[in-house]
């Protein structure tokens, strides 16, 4: 008992200490663009899937478990313009000591035109970024799981160059008829050790979020639910052309705390095959066209296993421009083994 309390403490201090930060303020925002198939289609951000794959722990380090043991997973993003990411994983459950994971989450930004002051074309130059992150979780008892994921950064945009490191801590509760999980996880804390230039170091875009999973024990579906940044209530974008011209975005309570909430069901048709939908309101929020919303917000995908493989993909749409596309793959390497 004492060991929760702690664990609680520690997550409840995290909240009172953390300064607000939302999308746009900080520096290495490519953490937040998760590219697990399974978790895009419900809207993204979702961290209390329940038997997800080992690529979760992208999102949730706690829901590493020992039934991933030499899972090996690969995923793709085709994502705006020529924008690509994706990230691979590998687990290892040790009994004894618990549940490891290594993987690499990477950006290709693709080819740029490098020009002078006087706009003379130079010729080209790329853009990327990387995270390294290792994994750890463990058992605590049969309801309580907690999880925690160190990221080493690596940045590189033209010559500038930066390099910072992050942590992620999870906490997770499973009821008895494992029906319902709950989970709070406090992802991207951290520090920038190498500044882009000179000593100008900035923020990670840090964050807290609650979430739960539930399902009735006979219906064919399940329900999830996340609410993201635990440390801020307000997450209305103000320009800088608004803020110098004195103009208010304010919105009334309702608007304020719908802009938190990603929705999303899985319909449970079979063991080897499944459909997802999810709707991101803050998405929808801030990136549809005035009288023209559209699907804007929406995301949609499936789950199916054929053989030793496990195939997943997804559909988010971000923009009346486009949408991203998620593909998903993974297997066990004990699958393999002759019996």
């Amino acid at each position: 008992m004492k060991k929760k309390a702690a664990i609680l403490l520690l997550f409840f201090s995290i909240v009172s200490i953390v300064r607000a930060q939302t999308g746009g303020e900080n520096i290495y925002e490519f953490l937040n663009l998760g590219s697990s198939a399974s978790v895009a289609a419900l809207g993204g951000y979702q961290i209390a899937l329940q038997n997800p794959n080992a690529d979760f722990a992208f999102y949730n380090p706690a829901a590493l478990n020992k039934n991933m043991d030499q899972e090996i997973n690969l995923n793709y993003v085709n994502y705006i313009s020529d924008i690509n990411y994706g990230f691979a994983s590998y687990s290892k459950n040790i009994s004894s000591k618990g549940n490891f994971a290594i993987g690499m989450h990477y950006v290709n930004y693709g080819k740029f035109t490098k020009a002078n002051e006087q706009g003379k074309i130079e010729g080209d130059f790329s853009a990327s970024d990387y995270a390294l992150l290792i994994t750890y979780s463990h058992r605590l008892n049969e309801n309580w799981k907690i999880g925690a994921t160190i990221k080493p950064i690596y940045s590189s945009l033209e010559k500038y160059n930066s390099l910072g490191i992050a942590t992620d801590l999870a906490l997770i509760y499973d009821s008895n008829d494992q029906l319902f999980r709950a989970s709070i996880v406090a992802r991207n804390f951290g520090y920038q050790i190498k500044p882009y230039y000179g000593s100008h170091r900035e923020d990670l875009p840090h964050e807290i979020l609650f979430g739960f999973s539930t399902k009735l024990q006979h219906a064919p579906f399940r329900f999830h639910l996340t609410y993201r940044h635990l440390e801020k209530f307000d997450l209305t974008y103000q320009s800088e052309v608004d803020k110098q011209a004195n103009k208010s975005k304010s919105k009334n309570f309702g608007n304020k705390f719908i802009k938190h909430l990603i929705i999303g069901t899985e319909f449970l048709l079979s063991k080897n095959f499944n459909i997802r939908i999810g709707y991101n309101f803050q998405r929808r929020e801030e990136l549809k066209i005035d009288k023209k919303g559209s699907t804007v917000g929406f995301t949609w995908g499936f789950g199916l296993k054929i053989s030793k493989f496990k195939i997943n993909f997804a559909s988010a749409k971000y923009h009346l421009a486009g949408s991203s596309n998620h593909f998903s793959i993974s297997t066990s390497l004990s699958e393999f083994k002759l019996k």
